[in-house]
C-alpha cells in the first residue's frame, strides 16, 4: 500500500474571473520508505502539493490519501519542516524540541522525555548548543532545530518544504547530507520539495518534475548507490548523465519564452560605449580611446578596518589584471572579502592601500562608468520598470533626444524579457522580474565596467538559470568588462573567461585562477555535455574543499605572482 496517494487531484484558489488553478489532475503514489523529491520552478504549485499531503489544504477535485485513508487535516504521522524556522524565540534549543516531545509523548516520565529531546538534538549536531535561544543561532542551526523538532514527533512521513533554500551553499550541502543520514537510519518516508537539481539527485530515490502549468512532468529514477558523496559525484558518469537529462527537461519546459529581439538600439553616443561591432557606429566610436590590455588593474589592493582590538585586514595583496571585454567570476566562502573587492572597484568603499585603475585612470568614488547589480536590485517601488531603468540614462546620453533615451531604456528591458511589463510598478514585480530590471538598468548605463554582487543569490535555482541565460545573452551583445561575485560553482564557470578563487578571510587574497576555455555563446545544456566542463568544476570544488575548514594560504604561495601571469 502507498504511504501517500493522490487520485486525480486538482487545486484552485479564488472564484469566477479571479480563479487560479494551481494543480491539475495530479495522480501520484509515494511508497513506504521512499525518498521522493518534487522539483520545479517557483509558482509551479510545489508548496500547495506538500500542503495537501500535510492536510493544511484540501483538494478542489480528487482525493489525497495517507495509508489508504483520506487526509482531512494535519496528523502526527506526518511531520512537516518548512522553509521558515517558526521557532519560539523565548525558548532554548532543548525547549523548542521539548514542545514536540511533550505534545506527542505525554505518558512518558520527565526523565524519559528529556532523554528523547537529547537524542534528537544530538542527531542534528546541536548537542553543544542546547541552552541557546534562536537569536543566538545561525540560519543553519535554526533549521537544524526545526528538523530535530519534526523528528522528535516520530512521524511516519517527513514532509520537507524547501527547508534548505534560505541557507548559504556550504550549510545547505552539509544539512542535506545530514537529512540523508537520518533518512538512512530511520528509513522514514520522505517527500522533499526543492528547486536544486544537485540536491534532488543526491537525496532522491525518485525525482518528479512539476510543470509550470501545474501538471506533473517527467519522472527520473535515481539508481546511484548510497551514501552519495558530492565530490565523487563529479566523476560519476551516471550522475552527469542524469544531471544533464533533468536540467534539459526543466529548461525546455520552464525557459521556453526567450527574450524578444525586435527593437533596435538607437544610434546615439553614450559617454561610455559598448564593444560590440554590430552596434551602431556612434557607439563604437565612443570607445576608440579605451585601452585593451590591463583595462582594469587591481594593484596590491588592501582593505583594513579599524576595530577596538586594532586594525583588521580583510583583503590583503589582491593583485589582478583584467583585459577589456573579459568576464571574471570571483568565488570563495562567505566572509572571504569578495564583495569588499567589488565595492572598492565600484568606488563605494575606500581603498586602504594599493590602487584600482580602470581604463588607465584611478577609481575614485562612484561613477556611472561602473554599473553595479546587487543581490537586491534596490528599485524605487513607486516607479515603473521603465522609470527605474531611465534613472541615470539622461546623464549617460547627454546628446540624445528624450525619445532616443526612451528607446535605449526599452531596448534593454526588452532584451531581459520584460517587453510586456515595462509599465508595471516595481512593487508589483516578482523577485526575478525585479532583478531583470536591475540588469537592464546596469546595461542601459553603457558602462565601462559591470559589477555583479551575487545578483541571483536571492532567487531559486531555476529562476537563477533563466536569468543567467538572460545575462549572457545581453553581455554577448555588449562584451562589457564584467566581474561577478558568486558562491555558485556552476554559475562561476558558466559566465566566466576566468574564475578567480579567494582564500578565507581575514587577510583574504587570490588563491588560484582558472582559465575557462569553453566555447561561447554558452548555454547550460551545452556546457553540461562538454567533455571539459566537469574538469573545470573539479578544479573549483577542490579549492573550495581545501578552504572549507578555514585553511590559510601557504606562506610561500604568492597569489600576486599567480595573478600576474
Amino acid at each position: 500500500m502507498a504511504m501517500i496517494e493522490f487520485k486525480n487531484v486538482s487545486k484552485s484558489f479564488g472564484e469566477g474571473d479571479s480563479k487560479t488553478e494551481v494543480l491539475k489532475d495530479i495522480s501520484l503514489s509515494v511508497e513506504e520508505g521512499e525518498f521522493l523529491v518534487l522539483l520545479g520552478f517557483s509558482g509551479t504549485g510545489k508548496t500547495t502539493l506538500i500542503n495537501l499531503m500535510a492536510g493544511l489544504e484540501h483538494p478542489t477535485k480528487g482525493e489525497v490519501l495517507c495509508k489508504g485513508q483520506p487526509i482531512t487535516g494535519p496528523g502526527p504521522e506526518r511531520g512537516v519542516i518548512f522553509q521558515s524556522y517558526s521557532l519560539m524565540p523565548w525558548l532554548t534549543v532543548n525547549g523548542n524540541v521539548s514542545l514536540a516531545v511533550d505534545t506527542m509523548f505525554p505518558g512518558l516520565s520527565k526523565a524519559e522525555r528529556a532523554e528523547k529531546v537529547d537524542h534528537y538534538v544530538k542527531m542534528v549536531g546541536l548537542g553543544h548548543a542546547t541552552t541557546r535561544r534562536p537569536a543566538e543561532l545561525s540560519g543553519g542551526m535554526r533549521q537544524r532545530v526545526n528538523v530535530a523538532r519534526a523528528l522528535a514527533m516520530n512521524p511516519e512521513v517527513l514532509l520537507l518544504d524547501e527547508p534548505l533554500s534560505a541557507l548559504d551553499a556550504l550549510t545547505r550541502a552539509n544539512l542535506a547530507d545530514e537529512i540523508e543520514g537520518i533518512w538512512q537510519t530511520d528509513k522514514k518516508t520522505c517527500v522533499l520539495i526543492t528547486n536544486d537539481v544537485d540536491e534532488a539527485i543526491i537525496l532522491a530515490d525518485r525525482i518528479v518534475a512539476l510543470n509550470p502549468d501545474g501538471t506533473l512532468g517527467a519522472e527520473f529514477r535515481v539508481s546511484l548507490p548510497r551514501p552519495r558523496d558530492r565530490m565523487e559525484m563529479n566523476h560519476n558518469e551516471t550522475f552527469k548523465t542524469l544531471r544533464a537529462e533533468v536540467t534539459k527537461y526543466l529548461m525546455d519546459v520552464g525557459i521556453e519564452a526567450k527574450v524578444e529581439g525586435t527593437r533596435i538600439l538607437p544610434d546615439v553616443t553614450p559617454i561610455h560605449g559598448t564593444a560590440d561591432p554590430e552596434l551602431p557606429s556612434a557607439v563604437a566610436d565612443a570607445q576608440k580611446g579605451m585601452i585593451e590590455d590591463r583595462f582594469l588593474d587591481f594593484s596590491q589592493l588592501h582593505k583594513v578596518y579599524p576595530t577596538p582590538k586594532g586594525p583588521l585586514t580583510v583583503v590583503e595583496d589582491f593583485d589582478l589584471k583584467i583585459n577589456r571585454g573579459e568576464f571574471i567570476s570571483l568565488i570563495g566562502h562567505s566572509g572571504c572579502g569578495k564583495s569588499t573587492v567589488l565595492t572598492m572597484a565600484a568606488g563605494l568603499n575606500d581603498i586602504s592601500k594599493g590602487a584600482i585603475k580602470l581604463d588607465g585612470r584611478h577609481v575614485e568614488g562612484a561613477d556611472p562608468e561602473r554599473a553595479v547589480v546587487f543581490q537586491s536590485p534596490n528599485l524605487f517601488p513607486w516607479l515603473t520598470a521603465k522609470e527605474n531603468v531611465a534613472i541615470g540614462v539622461d546623464k549617460v546620453y547627454p546628446r540624445a533626444s528624450q525619445a532616443e533615451r526612451q528607446d535605449v531604456v526599452e531596448y534593454y528591458l526588452e532584451r531581459v524579457g520584460l517587453a510586456d511589463s515595462m509599465d508595471k510598478g516595481a512593487a508589483d514585480l516578482s523577485n526575478g522580474m525585479k532583478q531583470r530590471v536591475g540588469i537592464a538598468r546596469a546595461f542601459a548605463l553603457s558602462p565601462k565596467l559591470l559589477l555583479l554582487d551575487e545578483p541571483f543569490g536571492m532567487l531559486d535555482s531555476l529562476t537563477r538559470w533563466e536569468l543567467q541565460e538572460v545575462l549572457m545573452e545581453v553581455w554577448s551583445r555588449t562584451k562589457v568588462t564584467a566581474i561577478c561575485v558568486t558562491h555558485d560553482v556552476d554559475e562561476a564557470i558558466l559566465l566566466a573567461d576566468r574564475v578567480v578563487m579567494m582564500t578565507n578571510g581575514p587577510q583574504a587574497t587570490i588563491g588560484k585562477i582558472v582559465d575557462v576555455d569553453l566555447p561561447r555563446p554558452r548555454t547550460r545544456k551545452a556546457l553540461l555535455e562538454h567533455p571539459d566542463y566537469y574538469a573545470y568544476r573539479q578544479d573549483v570544488l577542490d579549492f573550495l574543499e581545501e578552504y572549507e575548514h578555514g585553511a590559510k594560504p601557504k606562506p610561500k604561495a604568492k597569489p600576486s605572482a599567480i595573478a600576474a601571469e
